[in-house]
């Protein structure tokens, strides 16, 4: 019985003790190894730069047009009518391919069939969630388009690797409201 009495005494003098809180396991990571990152991040941009203006420059035939968000492109097929574009919510019907910018086939428009894509509202690639706005129905264009406006860092999971630049030809076929 008095032991039964010292084990409970000690069992309410543990339990009645004030709780203090646990010290995480991980901090969070310093702000220098994530400054650290974004510089190594930001060469690794201007590297991917270097090789898509070397790209363009080896393709002397063709004009291309830098966007503001992030990519260049070339007209292949361009229609000179004052023809609408493809507006928000409305369904842009497309034809496309993607290629390495060595122009060997990652993925040939028949592999990808044609896609109907809602505007600014599918998940898809984001430089030609851009690029597809700039096209009237019949146009053809190439783009070149940087990993990060592209796959980014992880790739497609199967053909596209990581941080790869990548080249398009996009084709709209119609425009369905």
């Amino acid at each position: 019985m008095r032991n039964s009495l010292f084990y409970l005494f000690i069992l309410l003098f543990i339990c009645c003790k004030k709780q203090e809180a646990r010290r995480p396991i991980n901090p969070k990571p310093s702000t220098t190894i994530i400054k650290t990152m974004v510089e190594e991040h930001k060469v690794l941009n201007e590297i991917e730069n270097k090789k898509i203006e070397y790209y363009i420059q080896q393709d002397s035939a063709s004009v291309y047009l830098n966007s503001a968000n992030g990519f260049w492109y070339t007209y292949i097929n361009k229609i000179e009518e004052n023809l609408p574009t493809p507006k928000s919510k409305e369904i842009a019907v497309i034809e496309y391919n993607i290629k390495d910018l060595n122009g060997e086939m990652i993925y040939s428009s028949e592999e990808l069939g044609v896609k109907n894509y809602i505007v600014d509202n599918s998940d898809f690639i984001p430089a030609l969630q851009q690029g597809i706005k700039l096209m009237k129905i019949g146009e053809t264009i190439t783009f070149v388009i940087p990993s990060y406006r592209a796959f980014g860092i992880s790739g497609d999971g199967n053909k596209i690797g990581i941080n790869q630049s990548i080249l398009s030809t996009v084709t709209l076929i119609n425009i369905k409201k």
